[in-house]
């Protein structure tokens, strides 16, 4: 089952479900988050849920996406209260092309960098025995729903930045329920936009590197996360793709479970409040930086994996410089 929300052609917003090929409006909620309410309360599930609120017209999502209503998968009525977070160097691939960007030429060859360092942690324990323990991954903070970008919609890059470049990852969707319990919810495509030049300048510089806007939909996939995840990542320039690479996901191409990855994000009380939704990217191994790409304004990423429904398109848009003013509240 697979989940959408998008305006309808009266501007009002509405919830769509897939099942079986088909798409139907789900009757009664405007939002996910207003279904994931009715779930917490009959005690469920999201199936159960949607069989409860019963569905209406058919729809086509091919149309709503043209016509430019989709809108991400799940949000929050105050967006303050949506966390984007993430991990890295948490697949078989991904060490190679940080290490490269962050290799450090005065150093002898056999040493390894901090990025392999964390990488051959995550091999040796990373899939822990169940009940056990892993190690922690690398974690980033990326902002909250004020920097989700809607499909289809433009991911802004700062007039400050030093590189626009996207990330095709696996985003895993969760609600905090009334007893501070995460809930998770299912799985979306995600592009965790990034600045990797800056990034590759001092590995420190990471956290800065992550605070840019994000985008993760169309269509949000009920469940567990399929074990082997192969998509493409592509980028058009002008009516024409300028790169394309196929991304691999899912625990058959990763050096940690989901459930480690999950553990050490949820270990927090801070992520543990009652209400809050968590939009938490897993990592990728592919990057066009990687090959050499610098994107311009008017590019568009697009990321697809058949799993997951409809492809996530966003063109890049560089923001106009902002002044920093400091005034005094004395």
């Amino acid at each position: 089952m697979h989940l959408i929300q998008f305006t309808d052609d009266k501007g009002s917003r509405a919830v769509g479900v897939t099942r079986d090929g088909a798409t139907q409006r789900v009757n009664g909620v405007e939002t996910v988050y207003e279904l994931v309410q009715v779930a917490l309360r009959g005690g469920d599930g999201l199936v159960a849920a949607v069989a409860a609120q019963g569905l209406g017209e058919t729809l086509d999502k091919q149309a709503i996406a043209r016509d430019g209503r989709l809108l991400a998968p799940i949000d929050h009525p105050d967006p303050s209260h949506l966390h984007v977070t993430g991990t890295g160097l948490t697949h078989l691939g991904s060490a190679a092309t940080r290490d490269s960007m962050h290799k450090k030429n005065d150093k002898p060859a056999e040493e390894l960098t901090d990025s392999m360092k964390m990488f051959r942690m995550g091999l040796e324990n990373g899939k822990p025995a169940a009940g056990q323990k892993g190690v922690q991954p690398e974690w980033f903070y990326k902002g909250n729903g004020h920097i989700v970008a809607n499909p289809g919609k433009a991911i802004p890059s700062p007039s400050f930045a030093l590189d626009a470049g996207e990330e095709p990852e696996i985003a895993g969707i969760y609600v905090i329920d009334q007893n501070g319990q995460p809930r998770r919810l299912g799985f979306a495509l995600g592009n965790e936009f990034s600045d990797h030049v800056t990034e590759r300048i001092n590995y420190l510089y990471l956290a800065h590197s992550k605070l840019r806007a994000c985008s993760f939909g169309p269509e949000l996939r009920v469940g567990d996360l399929p074990r082997h995840i192969e998509g493409k990542s592509r980028i058009i320039r002008d009516g024409q793709v300028l790169w394309e690479k196929p991304f691999l996901s899912g625990e058959d191409n990763m050096s940690h479970t989901i459930a480690n990855l999950e553990y050490h994000h949820f270990k927090y009380d801070l992520f543990c409040h009652p209400g809050d939704v968590h939009v938490h990217m897993f990592g990728t191994a592919t990057l066009s930086f990687a090959d050499g790409i610098s994107t311009r304004p008017g590019d568009t990423f697009e990321i697809e994996e058949g799993q997951f429904g409809l492809a996530l398109r966003n063109p890049v848009q560089v923001e106009t410089e902002k002044p920093v003013v400091i005034s005094g509240l004395y």
